[in-house]
């Protein structure tokens, strides 16, 4: 399964895909907010949403795993 992780900690403030979605290397998934900054976080392979496991709001660590995606 490949999977989309969380390159530093934060809180997501917003989530760009859907469950069901096409996702292709390179395009950002989840915004991160660190440090004052927003952070894109993109995925490192092409695929498609099968799970979303944060919400705008939630805080996240580096390394947490953000989506899963299938194929």
């Amino acid at each position: 399964m490949k999977q989309v992780i969380a390159n530093m900690a934060g809180t997501v403030i917003s989530v760009l895909v859907n469950t069901g979605d096409e996702v292709q290397a390179g395009s950002d998934v989840v915004m991160i907010e660190s440090m004052k900054m927003e952070v894109p976080v993109a995925a490192e392979v092409s695929g498609k949403v099968k799970v979303v496991k944060v919400n705008p709001g939630d805080f996240v660590n580096e390394g947490d795993v953000l989506i899963e995606l299938e194929g």
